[in-house]
This record gives C-alpha cells, structure tokens and sequence, in this order.
C-alpha cells in the first residue's frame, strides 16, 4: 500500500512538471524545454553547489546552448523543474565561467541573476 501511495505522489509530481514546462518551452525554439533540461543533467551537482566540479560533459553542452539558444538555457535554469531539482539560478549561471567558456555572454542577465 505504501509503495503505491509512493508511486502516485511521484507521478503526480512528474506530471505538474511537465505542466509547468509547458508554458517555458517557447525559448527553446523546437526543442521541449524538458530535453534541453534533460541534456543538462551533467551538470546537476555544480548547478547546486558552488565548489562541485563541473564534468567536461557538462561544459560541452552549455557551450552548445550558448552559442545556439542562450535564451533557452535561462528558461532551463528559472523552470519549475530546476527548482525541483535542487538547482540554485544563482549558482548555476556561473557554470559557463567555471568551464572557461570564452564566447559566454557576459554582463548578461538570466531573470533577476
């Protein structure tokens, strides 16, 4: 019973996540704002601790996002689903220096980050 009532809440949780997402998906161009969210998933620990290290793998796709669609990586760093992931904006819009990104925007503002 109690593995059940587990799974029913998960799935509700996942299922207003995706609700949520859907209002988002616009700066993504094509692409859902969940896959863009899920491509990212590398980057899950130095997007909520400032001193975690940053995998090369995550390096590689916020570089591909900056140059194709920065406006979209902000809609992946202020979604409810980043949120609930335990990503903090503030730290996760440093990850593009952290990485030594050359070509990231600078002085550029992601909502109020």
């Amino acid at each position: 019973m109690t593995t059940s009532f587990a799974t029913l809440i998960a799935c509700l949780l996942v299922s207003q996540v995706f609700l949520d997402l859907a209002g988002a998906a616009g700066e993504c161009g094509k692409t859902p704002i969940q896959s863009a969210a899920t491509s990212l998933s590398p980057c899950l620990a130095a997007a909520g601790n400032a001193r975690a290290n940053v995998p090369p793998t995550c390096c590689t796709k916020v570089n591909a996002l900056i140059k194709t669609a920065p406006k979209c990586l902000c809609a992946v760093l202020l979604s409810p689903l980043a949120k609930q992931a335990g990503i903090k904006p503030g730290i996760a819009i440093t990850i593009p220096k952290r990485c030594n990104i050359k070509n990231r925007p600078v002085g550029k503002k992601c909502g109020s980050k």
